[in-house]
């Protein structure tokens, strides 16, 4: 499964949850479940502007979790 990775990025840069929200404009509501990876869209404008705000490239916010493939193989057995 393809997960955000934003708050170690903003770990990384110093930078708070909070202040990435104000710059971002979303409600706090859809942005508290896009960096929780409780949303399955992301419109490309915030993609692009985390990009602006954090100097990175769209590959350095996602990761690939492997374990809950792992998982859902194991229950369809």
């Amino acid at each position: 499964m393809l997960k955000l990775d934003v708050l170690t990025l903003l770990k990384n840069n110093g930078k708070t949850k909070y202040w990435l929200y104000k710059r971002l404009g979303m409600s706090y509501q859809n942005f508290n479940k896009m960096v929780n990876n409780e949303t399955s869209s992301i419109r490309y404008e915030v993609i692009e502007e985390i990009c602006k705000l954090l100097n990175c490239e769209p590959n350095d916010l996602f990761l690939i979790d492997t374990s809950e493939d792992k998982q859902d193989s194991v229950m369809a057995v």
